[in-house]
């Protein structure tokens, strides 16, 4: 059972509480930009930034209740127009000190997230390159994410999971609450659950599923503290997610993790994930899995579930110049270039959009949900997780 924390407790001002508001320059980005304030449960922060410094073993989920300010519709014009309306950018593989085109994606980022009127920003990971941050004091936080991500709507929630590259340096660090002293905005957890209505979004940590991090690195190094026994930590991760899906009454399920579980990209599918995580994510009807680690944008629809795939990574270098041409069932769009992807999701609608380093939008995609949601109607039998695991996590120190 995962520990809530309900932001209807207390109302503050969340504007208020970032400690770099004062510097924006108000006038970069013009009469777009609108602060974006929400209440929470500010006992609720304090504790679990004090959870994310602690040793991390049980891969037990934190959920935070997130209340979004109602509105009566958008600029995109038509379908939202109930309390119940969600916006939100997603953007991975980004921090390398606003080179790559990154300052030039955070800008547009600033733009759309203007127009929009977002909610919040989802990372998915691979947040400091090359190897992660070297300590909690490490200047890179400043130079990749606090100097970069400056425009007026981006001042807001950042939700991040950590990515194989997060691992090569002190991993710790980006859990660390000292980091929130710095830049309010930052929030990341090895998994956690965001619960925003109509959405309800967990957030898995990827890597340590990844056989070839343990058993061929490569001559890099990992830190894997709170990780080990690997094989109880996934099979735990699996458990909570599972729990946190089967008990979930979100019109929307969402689910974020660094790795993808399809890509026709540089790195393609994420086997462990297609054999561990995906019979979940189907049995529970999640409706998108978003991620990262491939430095591109892409659409996937599976062919025999409901599960959008959404790959958003790349917020700076790009441009691989590869495409898988196996397993190209059920794409609907791939760009190599640098870019992010915004969601908007009301009671019964949803639209996604891909962006390009130009603010262009790329492509879109709209969803309907029909009027009952099937977790309502329908009774899920329990998985046996445990045979989900692969049986090489037992294999090498791990």
């Amino acid at each position: 059972m995962a520990k809530t924390f309900n932001s209807n407790a207390i109302n503050i001002n969340y504007c208020v509480a970032i400690g770099n508001i004062n510097a924006l320059n108000k006038k970069e980005m013009g009469d777009q930009c609108q602060c974006q304030c929400h209440e929470w449960f500010m006992l609720g922060i304090i504790y679990m930034s004090w959870f994310a410094s602690q040793t991390y073993v049980s891969a037990e989920l934190e959920r935070l209740d997130l209340k979004v300010q109602p509105r009566i519709g958008n600029s995109s014009g038509k379908g939202y127009h109930d309390d119940g309306f969600l916006s939100f950018l997603v953007v991975g593989d980004w921090g390398r000190k606003g080179a790559f085109n990154q300052s030039h994606v955070a800008f547009q980022m600033g733009r759309i997230g203007a127009k929009l009127g977002i909610d919040f920003v989802v990372s998915t990971g691979d947040n400091f390159y090359n190897n992660g941050l070297s300590s909690q004091h490490d200047p890179a936080f400043r130079q990749s994410f606090t100097n970069i991500y400056k425009y007026r709507s981006l001042q807001t929630h950042w939700f991040s999971v950590l990515g194989n590259h997060d691992y090569r340096g002190d991993a710790q660090a980006q859990l660390s609450p000292s980091l929130r002293q710095i830049d309010a905005r930052w929030f990341c957890l090895r998994s956690f659950i965001v619960n925003a209505e109509p959405a309800e979004i967990i957030f898995v940590d990827t890597t340590p599923f990844v056989n070839s991090y343990f058993l061929r690195p490569y001559g890099q190094t990992y830190d894997w503290r709170g990780i080990t026994p690997r094989r109880k930590y996934i099979t735990n991760l699996l458990k909570d997610v599972e729990s946190a899906l089967k008990e979930s009454r979100a019109t929307w399920k969402i689910v974020v993790g660094h790795h993808a579980i399809r890509s026709i990209g540089y790195h393609g599918d994420t086997q462990e994930l297609n054999t561990q995580l995906l019979p979940i994510l189907k049995a529970y009807d999640v409706d998108f899995y978003i991620n990262g680690h491939d430095h591109c944008l892409q659409h996937i629809s599976d062919t025999n579930s409901r599960i959008q795939f959404l790959t958003s990574g790349a917020g700076s270098r790009a441009w691989r110049g590869r495409m898988r041409k196996q397993k190209r069932k059920g794409v609907r769009f791939f760009y190599d270039g640098q870019g992010f992807l915004s969601l908007q999701l009301s009671k019964f609608e949803a639209r996604i959009a891909f962006y390009d380093v130009y603010g262009t939008i790329l492509h879109a995609w709209n969803a309907r949900k029909p009027f009952l949601h099937s977790s309502i109607l329908t009774q899920k039998q329990p998985i046996d997780v445990s045979s989900l695991v692969n049986p090489k996590c037992t294999l090498r120190c791990i």
